[in-house]
């Protein structure tokens, strides 16, 4: 197997580092990390900041963000904590309740879907249970489907409801999510996507609603959901219906993220996501996938969002707070006008691709018992526990403030950027999501050395 090299960045992990692994040594690396709290888990009313820094008031990290709360639910699922998932589950559909409005004003008027403020906030704040205050780009299918997808999960196999079905209020706010995404005609809606950046027809968004879409359609077959809540039988096959719209535009965009020629980008980071946890690409795509993600995103540290993003790029600190927080399409012009466009190579490498990379190949091996794909699960799970900070690493506070902020050791970093021509963790340290994401690589890889003889 050729792969590309990696950078280790703490001493003692690189000593718990591998070729291969055994039960036990996997069992020392949760050893190390819990007892030096790498993968603690701080929840508010059952909710997830999205970063546990110093520095979150700055970077509005302490808010909750619907998608990162899904995927670090999901990983205490996987990890067995299904009290903690569950909670934060139940937490969601609490907030989604509460503002139903929103959904509700534009499934009565489509065209309010352009105000991206009057469409379902997809970050808010848990201590409160209220809407932030503060133009945002709420425009973000990909964080609705994912929580319809993860709740309806849970709900298949009665961890939200003990009882057969579920509660009548519960239901009705997962139809309200399909009526919405009938409304909105999720399957060309230009959206901000995971990075929450110009809007665009997204095979990374779209690909979570087909997948919520499913799960909503496996609770009506099996009676979780009380079909009295439809006003006709026609609102079931309206959820098969819009199922197949999402898919065919997915089979036209994909290997692409998207193919509209002013918005064209053929690749991104995020459509790993749709090959797992959400699996709703075939084989063959997902083949194409990892294949772009590694020539042209994979680096040493991590691996980019995108080519020429911005965020984050080289010497990103520097940078006036005005810029640093300007919506993707002010930013980018500012870099160009001023002479500091991305270059290819400078942007910063994230840290939440790398363990899905490593779930991905070691779903694979479950099924198949090749060595190469153990093999790749091993690599990539490898280059996650790389990625994991070491010692002396001292960066500059974010969003404009230039104070010293000391990143400590044995963290999981949202990326690493170029500050002074070195690799350095941003403030966005820890990020919960890169700490869900590597759980669930080790949780994988756990499995994967279950069905491996010994000796």
């Amino acid at each position: 197997m050729s792969e590309h090299k990696f950078t280790v960045n703490n001493s003692t992990v690189e000593q718990l580092i591998q070729p291969c692994y055994t039960s036990d040594d996997i069992a020392t690396i949760w050893q190390y990390l819990d007892s030096h709290h790498a993968i603690d888990f701080e929840t508010i009313n059952g909710f997830f900041p999205a970063a546990a820094t110093a520095d979150s008031e700055n970077t509005g990290y302490k808010y909750v963000w619907v998608r990162d709360n899904v995927y670090v639910a999901y990983a205490h699922w996987v990890m067995g904590e299904y009290r903690v998932a569950i909670a934060t589950l139940k937490a969601l559909m609490t907030y989604f309740k509460k503002f139903a409005f929103r959904f509700n004003d534009i499934i009565n008027n489509p065209a309010l879907k352009e105000e991206v403020m009057k469409r379902p906030h997809i970050r808010f704040n848990g201590d409160t249970l209220t809407e932030v205050d503060e133009d945002w780009e709420h425009a973000q299918n990909d964080a609705l489907g994912y929580f319809v997808w993860l709740y309806c999960q849970l709900a298949s196999v009665r961890a939200i409801d003990s009882i057969d079905m579920l509660e009548k209020a519960e239901s009705e706010v997962l139809i309200r999510f399909v009526a919405y995404f009938n409304a909105i005609r999720y399957w060309e809606d230009s959206d901000s996507g995971h990075w929450e950046e110009g809007r665009k027809v997204s095979a990374s968004s779209i690909g979570p609603v087909v997948a919520g879409l499913k799960e909503v359609r496996s609770l009506l077959s099996s009676g979780k959901i009380d079909l009295n809540i439809l006003d006709n039988q026609e609102d079931a096959h309206l959820i098969s219906q819009l199922i197949r719209s999402g898919e065919a535009v997915l089979n036209e965009s994909l290997p692409w993220e998207c193919r509209t020629p002013e918005n064209e980008r053929r690749y991104d980071a995020a459509l790993l996501y749709l090959i797992y946890p959400l699996r709703v690409v075939s084989r063959e795509q997902s083949e194409v996938i990892l294949a772009d993600v590694k020539e042209a995103l994979m680096g040493t540290y991590g691996i980019a969002r995108y080519p020429y993003d911005s965020f984050w790029c080289r010497d990103f600190q520097d940078l006036d707070k005005s810029i640093q927080t300007a919506k993707y399409t002010g930013r980018a012009a500012w870099l160009k006008a001023h002479s500091r466009a991305v270059k290819r190579g400078e942007e910063a490498q994230w840290c939440i691709f790398d363990p899905i990379i490593s779930a991905i190949y070691g779903e694979w091996f479950q099924e198949s018992g090749d060595p190469e794909h153990l093999a790749l699960q091993t690599y990539h799970l490898n280059r996650t526990l790389g990625q994991i900070t070491g010692e002396n690493n001292v960066v500059l506070a974010g969003a404009g403030n230039n104070e010293p902020v000391e990143i400590l050791a044995d963290r999981c970093p949202e990326l690493y950027y170029i500050q002074k021509d070195e690799h350095v963790p941003n403030v966005s340290t820890p990020l919960l999501w890169t700490q869900a994401n590597l759980c669930i690589a080790l949780k994988l890889m756990e499995k994967s050395l279950s069905s491996v003889p010994s000796g």
